[in-house]
């Protein structure tokens, strides 16, 4: 099992003042995409620059959202519109005249490595799965080699039984989730803190 990407991009421009409604309830925990349906309807770059401004900013119309991922409202309140019918965002609520906000239904995503049963529907599985984490990887590299303030890189090899490397992945989710309810909760976080995106890759070696 892999995790998907649920420290979104920092957006270099806010939404107008005034002009940000945040979540009438935090997220859930994350989603279990199983479903290959899911995952492909996700696999989008315009559908990911979405859902990581909403993580990021809370509720946002199609017009704030545009502004954030430099799109126009259209191509957004179509996405959006595609990611409801999945379950991924929902509407939050009302605003005067015809502006919809829209907030995320849960707090990033878990993606099944393998589907049991049927080797068809198990092919398909894979390849979505894999398609939606290449695409995620691959936005999250693209944002790391944008940094120009020395963004920080560790590197190394373990030797480690299958058990030792289920508990230090174990222990690497405890460090890396201690601070989600700061993404969950604008409240909580210091005035002082930034979005600081953190991502994890172990696999064998060779």
């Amino acid at each position: 099992m892999s995790r998907s990407n649920d420290g979104p991009q920092p957006a270099r421009r806010t939404p107008d003042s005034g002009e940000h409604h945040g979540s009438a309830s935090s997220p859930g925990a994350p989603r279990r995409l199983d479903d290959p349906a899911s995952m492909r309807a996700l696999s989008h770059p315009v559908r990911l620059a979405l859902i990581e401004a909403l993580t990021l900013h809370g509720a946002l119309t199609a017009t704030q959202a545009g502004r954030l991922i430099d799109a126009t409202p259209t191509t957004c309140s179509f996405h959006l519109r595609q990611l409801a019918k999945y379950g991924f965002v929902e509407e939050a609520g009302h605003m005067p005249g015809r502006s919809r906000p829209w907030r995320i239904t849960q707090l990033g995503w878990l993606v099944e490595g393998s589907a049991p049963g049927d080797s068809e529907i198990g092919s398909e599985h894979t390849v979505a799965a894999r398609h939606l984490g290449d695409l995620t990887l691959e936005r999250q590299l693209a944002r790391h080699r944008a940094q120009d303030h020395g963004p920080k890189r560790s590197h190394t090899v373990w030797w480690v039984t299958p058990s030792e490397a289920d508990e230090l992945h174990r222990q690497i989710d405890e460090l890396v989730m201690r601070y989600r309810e700061r993404l969950q909760d604008p409240a909580t976080r210091p005035a002082a803190s930034e979005a600081v995106e953190v991502v994890i890759l172990t696999h064998p070696f060779g």
